[in-house]
């Protein structure tokens, strides 16, 4: 089930359902399984009742304190868990239409969209629906995902639109003032209002990622993006050959690439990059080259990854090409083929987070239309008797650990004039159950500007595995809450003093500033920071 119909549905139910819901709940407490115990309380006028109604009647039951809370339960009831199982929960909201500095040749221009974006992707739906108005989106789909039985106490903000850092300044400060708002239950006079009411709030930011180009980093953005809290920067570098990215009218250069992933690193920022195989004038042999780039080359290594196949629409210039005969998409079972190709040598400090991009196949003119295509890869990997070890491979997801058991592991390596510790707890079976990025400038390192980060070792991420746990609740064998976020910061810390430096710096979101306190950390202007 849609889950935005699973809230709709939850302001209608029926005094029948709600009954019938109550008495499968206590079965399901007795020990029966979800299936079981629908199965023996069909509805009077035929059909069974969905886990949305067995949730909301838990919820009523528990808030009420009929019954206690029991977090094994909404474990069994919950729809879709992947959705939290990387430890936090994500709401994605659209900004309104607006122009972007670029004209990409693959780009779909719609006229009531945000550039790159179709009316009739799911997110993009969404934000039609509520007119792209920040408030509403955000409390639309913590409503959605908690009718579906997520937990929404922590959540990662994700902003998606055109070119985040073309739209005015007043405008962005609004619009996650706005989001804000929606996480902390009332409205603020300002952004910073809203800022310091959310480390108090029931849904607190933990996470605040925006998209953006290359050429639109420098040091006024960096202070700008921290001033709106964010924490993570996605960027799509598309290509690292300027030739491409010439043919495709992508911009910007490969220069400008390495030069924004330099700063963004040295301000502490999480690096998302999107890069983008089958460009106009690449072949398979070409994108194979062109993928290595992004680890040889130690002016890039981002820390997770998107790849977006080119996918050929018809409101795009690339379709003229493509009709001229000047553009051939590669098919579902070469894009399978190279991908498996490349997966396998992407370092263990990095994380796929996409294979392909989420647009209706009946937008697609011709190649791949396959949505599937992560899977594909990892049927073709099984195949081969390969595998990835990115981080998204290697997550403990909802598996019981032993966090007696887990093991230590440090990773280094150079990036953009650092020393990047890429430090883990893993279980004996190398599934992750949580690390943590420090990074440690050298001389060199871009100067970010930024009063906080002088002479600072800097923690860019915390990230702890598992199902997202209600705020208050543990599980038996889940990661999260198991104490190893504050492990892996002590060993940071550890490093750090090690390497000379007498002061380490956070860059947390502002649900985490109050974690970081108890260890010690205190806000300056962006930044928390400690001595050590």
């Amino acid at each position: 089930m849609d889950p935005q119909k699973a809230w709709q549905d939850a302001r209608d139910y029926t005094s029948e359902q709600v009954e019938l819901a109550r008495l499968i709940l206590e079965e399901m407490r007795a020990g029966a399984s979800v299936k079981d115990a629908v199965r023996h309380h069909p509805l009077s006028g035929g059909g069974y009742i969905g886990k949305h109604v067995l949730i909301h009647t838990y919820r009523d039951l528990t808030d009420s304190g009929t019954w206690p809370f029991e977090q094994e339960m909404i474990q069994r009831l919950r729809m879709k868990p992947m959705r939290t199982l990387s430890g936090v929960t994500t709401v994605t909201v659209l900004t309104k239409p607006y122009p972007c500095p670029g004209n990409c040749i693959f780009c779909p221009s719609e006229e009531r969209m945000p550039k790159s974006y179709l009316s009739d992707e799911p997110g993009a739906m969404r934000a039609l629906h509520h007119a792209f108005e920040p408030y509403e989106q955000t409390i639309a789909r913590i409503e959605a995902l908690e009718a579906i039985g997520h937990p929404t106490e922590k959540i990662e903000l994700l902003i998606l639109g055109a070119t985040w850092s073309a739209y005015p300044f007043d405008y962005q400060k609004w619009f996650i003032q706005r989001c804000l708002d929606a996480m902390n239950g009332s409205d603020s006079l300002d952004l910073y209002e809203a800022q310091q009411a959310n480390e108090g709030a029931v849904h607190k930011n933990v996470g605040l990622v925006i998209e953006t180009r290359p050429d639109l980093i420098n040091h006024r953005e960096i202070a700008r993006l921290r001033e709106l809290g964010v924490t993570k920067v996605q960027m799509g570098v598309q290509s690292l050959d300027d030739e491409i990215l010439a043919l495709n009218e992508r911009g910007h250069t490969v220069a400008q690439s390495r030069e924004a992933m330099g700063l963004l690193r040295a301000a502490g920022f999480k690096i998302v990059l999107h890069w983008m195989p089958n460009l106009l004038g690449a072949t398979l042999e070409s994108d194979r080259h062109d993928f290595t780039h992004l680890w040889e080359d130690q002016n890039l290594r981002p820390d997770e990854i998107k790849i977006y196949p080119c996918q050929l629409l018809e409101n795009t210039e690339l379709y003229e090409f493509w009709k001229r005969g000047e553009y051939k998409p590669y098919t579902t079972e070469e894009l399978i083929e190279l991908i498996a190709d490349l997966k396998p040598g992407i370092p263990r400090y990095c994380r796929v987070n996409r294979i392909i991009r989420d647009i209706p196949s009946t937008h697609i003119v011709a190649g791949n239309k396959r949505t599937s295509l992560r899977q594909d890869v990892q049927l073709e990997l099984k195949r081969r008797e390969s595998h990835c070890s990115c981080i998204r491979c290697r997550e403990v997801r909802g598996k019981e650990i032993d966090p007696a058991s887990l093991e230590f592991s440090k990773l280094t390596y150079r990036a953009s004039g650092a020393q990047e510790h890429f430090l883990s707890f893993s279980t004996p079976e190398d599934e992750l159950a949580g690390y943590l990025r420090l990074s440690l400038p050298e001389p060199g390192s871009p100067d970010t500007e930024l009063d906080d980060l002088v002479g600072a070792a800097i923690v860019r991420e915390v990230h702890v595995y598992g199902q997202s746990l209600e705020l208050g609740t543990k599980m038996d064998g889940a990661a999260q809450h198991a104490g190893v976020g504050s492990d892996l910061m002590k060993e940071a810390e550890a490093i750090a003093v090690q390497a000379g430096y007498q002061r380490v710096a956070v860059i947390a979101a502002l649900g985490t500033r109050g974690y970081y306190r108890k260890l010690g950390y205190s806000l300056a202007e962006t930044y928390m920071l400690k001595d050590v």
